[in-house]
């Protein structure tokens, strides 16, 4: 059975569909902060991925609509996986083949 890699590990400091997913497992406190879903597997995430998406319902998966303390806590998080995964080459901007 595959599992996966862990945030940490994941190129370009994680910025993806997964990293994003744990991110905000973060922000609503489905996961710790310290948890970065290392060998979980596909089934785990599913389960993962439903929580979140459940949590995001009531602010329609915006986080402008978000409370204070979680607009808070949303920034903290997302600035710093911004901040670190430019430091590991992450460009947002996507190319002609992206």
């Amino acid at each position: 059975m595959q599992t996966y890699i862990g945030l940490d590990n994941e190129e370009n400091g994680g910025m993806t569909m997964i990293g994003r997913t744990i991110r905000d497992a973060w922000l609503f406190e489905i996961l710790p902060e310290n948890d970065t879903f290392i060998g979980r597997s596909a089934a785990d995430f599913q389960a993962l991925l439903d929580a979140v998406s459940k949590a995001w319902e009531p602010y329609g998966n915006l986080p402008s609509r978000l409370p204070a303390e979680l607009a808070e806590r949303h920034h903290r998080i997302y600035d710093a996986a911004i901040k670190k995964a430019r430091t590991l080459g992450w460009d947002p901007e996507l190319g002609d083949e992206d």
